[in-house]
């Protein structure tokens, strides 16, 4: 009898050390906006898949951490992270001095870039000619802050998704969209009867810095642990693994 109460004891001790343990096990809960491919998207099993999904579990591991995904509306991730709804976020995120303002940046991972994207009967070849034109981009994004800044001659259309926007860009409810190059190049794989129009946008205090990872101002301690990862998986070659999985052909 003493033994099998011995016995009970030691298997309910082991079991709540395993519940401790998995208690502790540290999670970063990444928001991100899974509506930009090849960067993120929900796929047909409801998974959120992508360049920066794959680049991001490649960082948890380094960083010995589990990370979670939650599809989050780009304009609430902001919010959400300062009130600690999220640790951090993941989705092409443009490295500017004005987001810097609000939140901390790992150093930047992906080099960016943004280009016009018209419909192939179009006859815009550059900024210019979109004057008293529409130009669609998803709310919030860089891309409306750089055409408000430099050309407000131009119209903005903010949508909810860069889905609905290359539905009325298609539909001719829209001139053009502005978007990053390495996306514009994924929609044209399906959508033959678009282009892009003029040259790449380069301007550092818009898109030259490149993307990186957000996080709550302040959490220096987490941010430090992610740019050591990103050190880390450059070093030992990983990051180039995940760049030609996603960009066999650059961008």
């Amino acid at each position: 009898m003493i033994k099998q109460v011995l016995k009970a004891a030691i298997a309910v001790s082991l079991l709540m050390c395993s519940g401790l343990s998995v208690a502790k096990e540290e999670v970063v809960r990444f928001a991100t906006t899974a509506t930009y491919p090849p960067f993120e998207w929900v796929n047909e099993h409801n998974e959120i898949v992508g360049y920066e999904i794959d680049l991001t579990n490649a960082l948890c591991e380094a960083a010995k951490v589990k990370c979670t995904f939650t599809n989050q509306i780009w304009d609430s991730v902001i919010p959400s992270l300062k009130f600690r709804r999220y640790d951090a976020s993941v989705s092409g995120l443009d490295i500017t001095p004005e987001r810097l303002k609000q939140v901390e940046f790992t150093k930047p991972y992906f080099k960016n870039t943004a280009i016009l994207l018209v419909r192939s009967d179009s006859t815009v070849q550059n900024f210019a000619d979109l004057k008293g034109k529409k130009v669609g981009m998803e709310n919030g994004v860089t891309h409306q802050r750089y055409i408000n800044d430099k050309f407000p001659e131009v119209t903005t259309v903010a949508y909810a998704s860069w889905n609905d926007s290359l539905l009325d860009l298609k539909n001719g409810r829209l001139d053009a969209i502005f978007a990053d190059t390495a996306v514009v190049q994924e929609w044209l794989k399906t959508n033959p009867t678009l282009k892009t129009a003029g040259e790449k946008v380069t301007d550092p205090d818009y898109f030259g810095i490149g993307y990186g990872m957000m996080f709550r101002k302040g959490n220096i301690a987490l941010l430090e642990r992610f740019n050591k990862a990103i050190d880390e998986i450059t070093a030992n070659g990983k990051l180039k693994t995940i760049n030609d999985k996603w960009f066999p052909n650059g961008v």
